[in-house]
């Protein structure tokens, strides 16, 4: 009976271990994604259509998305042979809808909620000061200090749900 036991709880750590390796290689992939989209941004806006920010955000975020999609196919959410292939399309249009959720929607949702409902500068004084003192203006203005905390923290909301979202409805096999 303890053998038994053992070999359960042995797979259940194999398939633990197994999914934080997949949401390390998620997270390498968002890397990637940050770096892509930034370049595009700062290309677009800076280089391409200079000013123009609305276009760069939107050609970013594209760019960026699909970037995304090559990258798990390949490196994070690979097809199991076993079961019933994916269709690459509808694969895509999930990754961006699922993208489009967390990235578009649901960061803004929270942004609006950290910066205008909560306002973390008002309860961060202190922390607000040590950075400008340091001459960390983005941290150590309080008008901008709760949306860029916010975005901080939408991280670990969104990273993880994105991750969920992808791993269970995007990149899911039958």
């Amino acid at each position: 009976m303890n053998e038994i036991q053992g070999r359960g709880t042995k797979g259940k750590k194999e398939k633990l271990c197994a999914l934080f390796v997949q949401f390390v290689k998620f997270g390498l992939v968002g890397v990637s994604n940050t770096l892509v989209s930034g370049a595009v941004y700062f290309l677009f806006n800076s280089v391409f259509f200079p000013g123009v920010w609305l276009l760069a955000s939107i050609v970013s975020w594209l760019i960026s998305v699909l970037n995304a999609y090559l990258w798990q196919n390949i490196f994070v959410f690979r097809q199991d042979e076993s079961k019933q292939k994916r269709i690459w399309w509808h694969t895509l249009i999930k990754t961006y809808m699922s993208y489009a959720f967390t990235g578009l929607f649901l960061n803004n949702v929270l942004l609006w909620i950290w910066a205008d409902v909560i306002d973390i500068s008002r309860y961060c004084g202190s922390l607000i000061a040590f950075f400008a003192s340091v001459h960390i203006g983005f941290l150590g203005d309080p008008k901008t200090f709760s949306s860029n905390m916010g975005w901080f923290i939408n991280m670990f909301i969104s990273i993880p749900l994105n991750f969920i979202i992808n791993k269970f409805w995007a990149y899911r096999q039958k």
